[in-house]
């Protein structure tokens, strides 16, 4: 995880959505023999229509969650909703703050304190970099606790405005429509689903990435003046005015291949180990089968989300790389002339992982981070 939003777990609407497709398809299921008592008690003309109300009535609370029209009470519920799940964003953006402002400064190669001996589980002597805790304690001693939610307000927004986009394209193309994996279906049959449900997955996030990512720009320069001690980002509406005279308009878009190009290989991969995993791995005669199947995702994320961490990284580079900053040039950085330069230059130096561990951070042969 890089600096930008873990934004949510990607995986979690996926997971939730193949566990909600099973349990409709068992309630679809349960509810028949009440349809044919209705149909034997009522007169046909008059309520033939009547037995398909249980199965759409069963999913209200879903389409409430989602703000989809049509809902029982979706006018009135579906902005405070919506408007709740802003605010959770929110606060788990601003607690989370801290953590990934210090990746952020350990990603541009930012080493203010020098490495420190110990030993590895061998016992042989190794250079240790500061953890997490060690360079928080330096933040607080520059710039005092506030200093450690710089950024934080352009990133807020970013991730606000990513919500929002993804409660908008849920009521434009509700996930209603769409079919559900089911334990019943055939292996060909379930691929499909599964298909289909990163294909809807996979649209939402890189719409939203694209509209936000211009105040994830902002949020990653603001961070990364601690660096230089600049003040050159200092609010949202002066940092855009900066940006989009010095860079243009594809400044505010820095970074985004390499984002957009993680989120695709981090979905695709996550959904069709986990589909695979469950469905030739896990046999159904096991007591604990759908217990295991429920978190085979959640384990396939991080997985996945590890070995997708280069994407992350660049994308991260290349949003501060040449803009001013000294964060963004020599000697912390070369000036890169795309995103594939700056891959190639972190796989030569074997930094393609840099700042993916916060705890313990040994000194490798190719560190090229800045002493100070």
């Amino acid at each position: 995880m890089g600096a930008s939003d873990p934004e949510v777990a990607p995986w979690a609407p996926g997971g939730a959505a193949g566990m909600a497709g099973a349990g409709a398809g068992a309630g679809a299921r349960g509810g028949a023999p009440a349809g044919v008592e209705a149909r034997a008690r009522d007169p046909p003309p008059a309520h033939r229509a009547h037995p398909r109300h249980p199965r759409p009535a069963a999913q209200p609370s879903a389409r409430r969650m989602d703000g989809g029209p049509g809902a029982p009470g979706s006018g009135d519920n579906a902005p405070t909703t919506e408007a709740l799940f802003v605010a959770l964003g929110a606060g788990v953006t601003a607690l989370s703050h801290p953590l990934l402002y210090v990746k952020l400064l350990i990603q541009v190669g930012h080493e203010p304190m020098p490495p420190t001996l110990g030993t590895n589980v061998l016992g042989r002597k190794v250079l240790y970099l500061p953890s997490f805790f060690t360079y928080a304690k330096y933040i607080v001693q520059v710039d005092g606790k506030i200093g450690l939610f710089r950024g934080l307000s352009p990133r807020l927004m970013s991730n606000a405005l990513s919500t929002v986009t993804r409660g908008s394209m849920k009521k434009v193309f509700p996930p209603d429509e769409m079919e559900q994996v089911s334990n019943k279906d055939d292996m060909k049959t379930s691929l499909k689903k599964v298909v289909k449900e990163t294909s809807y997955e996979m649209m939402m996030q890189c719409v939203s990435r694209m509209l936000a990512h211009p105040l994830h720009v902002i949020s990653m320069r603001c961070m990364v003046q601690f660096v230089g001690r600049e003040a050159k980002y200092s609010g949202v509406l002066s940092s855009i005015g900066k940006i989009f005279k010095e860079e243009g308009l594809l400044g505010f878009f820095v970074g985004l291949i390499p984002h957009l190009l993680g989120d695709v290989v981090f979905l695709w991969g996550c959904n069709l180990l986990a589909h695979f995993i469950n469905a030739y791995l896990v046999d159904d005669s096991f007591s604990q089968a759908l217990a295991i199947r429920s978190y085979t995702k959640f384990v396939m994320g991080i997985a996945v989300s590890m070995l997708t961490y280069p994407f992350l990284l660049v994308g991260d580079l290349m949003a501060v790389n040449n803009c001013g900053l000294r964060a963004g040039l020599p000697p912390y950085s070369p000036v890169f002339k795309s995103w594939i330069h700056c891959w190639k230059y972190l796989s030569v130096q074997g930094q393609l992982f840099r700042g993916s561990s916060l705890l313990f951070r040994r000194v490798s042969s190719g560190s090229c981070f800045a002493l100070e």
